[in-house]
């Protein structure tokens, strides 16, 4: 008990918990600021593909960085929970070169087991008891940018990140986690969050009917989600929504709508709104 009054176990946690900070803060910025700069870099060849009318505000992106740092800090929380029970042993990993057959299982398996969690927990969030406490706060991004991939109240961002430590536990008792599997599930999460929720669908023509790809979300899914709600609550996968029924009834006829459109088109259109 004398080491929680001593200066040096005090100074300890805030070493960890900034460390904590700077490796999911660092993660987000190169997602989210990456893929705005991208964009605004291919602006003059993507603008077409712009899924809203309607452009957000800097505004809106202050408000939406501002709410993701706060979500930061709550994943950074969570991310200390998991490196103390990786401390305590409670999380084998494994040691020396991956095991490539390992590594694909485990990576699957989190995407799998992530996306089954983000429906219900997100079918939850829009109940009444729940919303307006833990999940109005995303939706005020009627139209999303890249920043608002984190952009949560502190509930939801505590029923967004509590999964991670479980699931890991889940995994590795099975067998050993694979550092690099980790690595791969935690930036494929943000880099298909952040795509979600940038507003442009660069994904092409019959991409949401084909066998192929039609069970990948688009960001046309989750942009009918912001601007309607009450459908396409999945992450990764379009099983969970046809499976429960609440893909959005014209979510196909939306994608083409976008993918079909031409510059000359959007030209046009500019034009006669100026």
């Amino acid at each position: 008990m004398d080491d929680f009054l001593t200066p040096q176990f005090w100074f300890g946690i805030a070493n960890s918990i900034r460390w904590a900070v700077q490796i999911e803060f660092t993660r987000y910025l190169i997602a989210a600021a990456g893929l705005t700069i991208l964009y605004a870099l291919i602006n003059r060849w993507i603008e077409h593909r712009r899924i809203q009318r309607n452009k957000a505000t800097i505004a809106d992106r202050w408000r939406e960085f501002r709410r993701s740092f706060e979500t930061i800090l709550v994943f950074s929380l969570v991310n200390l929970l998991t490196f103390a029970m990786l401390q305590a042993g409670w999380l084998p990993i494994a040691d020396g070169a991956p095991v490539l057959g390992i590594l694909i299982a485990q990576v699957v398996a989190m995407v799998i087991m992530h996306d089954t969690w983000f429906y219900w927990m997100h079918r939850a969030l829009h109940l009444k008891a729940l919303f307006r406490r833990a999940h109005a706060t995303h939706h005020v991004s009627r139209t999303p940018t890249s920043w608002a991939a984190y952009s949560f109240a502190p509930i939801e961002a505590v029923f967004e990140s509590i999964y991670v430590p479980a699931m890991f536990i889940l995994i590795a008792n099975i067998a050993p986690m694979q550092p690099w599997a980790i690595f791969i599930f935690l930036g494929h999460q943000i880099a298909r969050n952040v795509i979600g929720h940038s507003g442009f669908e660069l994904a092409w023509s019959g991409f949401t009917r084909s066998p192929l790809t039609g069970w990948l979300t688009t960001t046309t899914h989750h942009d009918l989600h912001h601007t309607e709600g009450r459908y396409n609550f999945g992450l990764y996968f379009t099983w969970w929504d046809r499976l429960m029924g609440t893909e959005h009834p014209r979510y196909h006829e939306r994608f083409e709508a976008v993918v079909g459109r031409s510059r000359a088109e959007v030209a046009r259109e500019a034009a006669a709104g100026a």
